[in-house]
């Protein structure tokens, strides 16, 4: 039987993923490497014989995307998966074009070929892009369950950015199993908050094996999704965010408006930030695209701690890094705050970037009032730390999800901005959760 040469595309997610799901033990399958984009410093490594199997083992390597025409014509490879999220529609046309034009097909993977079916209910939550509010929508969601009586497990969308065989399933419940798998802001970011509610999260390189693991202590699995990416789970309830500040993109992002047209339930975000007209222009498209989607309203209020000391500073806005670089959003929860407490002034911090953080500046030219909080390992978390300490802010509205003061030493006076979801009206997400309640 003829084996087809197969390269994934991926950013140390779904990639994996779908390897692990469907090429690991196929044998009309040979993938012959792996190629990473958005994630810095993964190319170069090896996905280890452990996760691979037996059919690989020497392992796969993984190389950067930018040798993708070369890799096809040096493995005479026949189909390239493409294996990552929250880019545009034109974006995936644009490497299917590479692709073909070097002689390989392309190919997308869709639900029924990497769900994975749970013994337990599973509600996921997900967004048209980064940056929508999925996760205070998660959190949101796991207080109505456990509120209900049931305990929950959070299932985290992958973010394998250390050592991969020490990240096959880990599981977080304290800040010391944070440190114990030595956790990058990123992570983090999304593991934290749900601690800090008395959450008990999963993630790693191998969802089969989380999952398992996850079923034994849950009476109901909570995906968090990022990246808009679709489940990982086949879901009983899928909850979908959509963005009234960008109006649009709910149908113009991979695989964004695939959740869309998958979603139970289409929650409307930041009602009280957004324009009302833009309120109406995602309603119509949830409507033409998804008629059968409840659709709910939510607003995200705003909190920050000592508030009065924003007025008349110059303050250095730090704000949430996956939603500013490629959400491509020119400001987040840390903007709005500090604008409405009256700063007097948000400091430009480009001139003060440095290493990595100076590189995400030039790649993302859209920012120029805000640092984006890159940390995807210690030497970008320094170079995030010096950037903040060369700026002469008289303050730091740290906009980020988790405190960066646990994670750097800020040496500069700096304030925390929260946000969670707030619901408007009926229908309201604890009827919607009936059924599984």
């Amino acid at each position: 039987m003829k084996e087809d040469r197969v390269i994934i595309m991926g950013a140390a997610g779904r990639d994996f993923h779908n390897f692990n799901t469907y090429f690991r033990e196929n044998p009309g399958y040979r993938v012959v490497a792996f190629t990473a984009t958005q994630i810095p410093d993964i190319e170069g490594r090896l996905y280890p014989p452990l996760l691979a199997g037996n059919r690989y083992p020497e392992g796969i390597p993984i190389y950067a995307e930018e040798e993708l025409p070369e890799l096809i014509k040096k493995y005479n490879v026949d189909q390239v998966i493409f294996a990552y999220s929250d880019v545009p529609h034109e974006y995936v046309m644009h490497q299917a074009s590479l692709v073909m034009a070097c002689g390989a097909d392309f190919r997308l993977m869709g639900p029924q070929t990497t769900m994975l079916k749970s013994k337990r209910p599973v509600v996921a939550v997900t967004a048209v892009r980064t940056g929508s509010g999925k996760s205070q929508t998660t959190r949101y969601v796991a207080k109505l369950l456990t509120e209900a009586g049931k305990k929950v497990a959070v299932i985290r969308h992958p973010m394998p950015y250390g050592n991969l065989e020490e990240q096959v399933c880990m599981r977080f419940a304290t800040y010391d199993d944070l440190d114990k798998f030595q956790c990058t802001i990123e992570e983090r970011e999304e593991f934290e908050p749900h601690i800090d509610i008395g959450m008990v999260v999963y993630a790693g390189v191998d969802y089969e094996v989380i999952l398992r693991q996850a079923e034994e202590e849950a009476d109901v699995i909570l995906w968090d999704g990022g990246n808009n990416d679709i489940p990982f789970y086949v879901s009983d309830i899928h909850i979908v965010i959509v963005d009234p500040h960008r109006p649009g993109h709910e149908t113009s992002y991979h695989p964004g408006e695939t959740n869309l047209r998958m979603a139970d339930i289409a929650i409307i975000n930041k009602i009280d930030s957004a324009d009302p007209a833009k309120v109406e222009e995602v309603k119509a498209a949830i409507s033409k695209n998804n008629p059968a989607a409840t659709v709910i309203m939510a607003n995200s209020p705003i909190t920050v701690e000592q508030p009065e000391s924003v007025k008349g500073k110059k303050v250095l806005v730090v704000e949430d890094g996956p939603t500013l670089t490629h959400g491509n959003m020119a400001y987040g929860a840390g903007v709005i705050a500090a604008e409405k407490l009256g700063a007097s002034e948000l400091l430009d911090p480009r001139p003060y970037a440095i290493g990595s953080i100076q590189k995400t500046f030039a790649k993302y030219n859209h920012l120029s009032r805000l640092l984006p909080a890159m940390g995807y390992g210690k030497t970008q978390i320094q170079e995030l730390e010096q950037t903040i300490n060369s700026s002469p802010a008289e303050l730091v509205v740290i906009g980020t999800p988790i405190d960066l003061r646990r994670v750097m030493k800020i040496d500069k006076p700096a304030v925390r901005v929260g946000y969670e979801l707030e619901e408007i009206g009926t229908p309201q997400l604890k009827e919607m959760l009936h059924k599984i309640l």
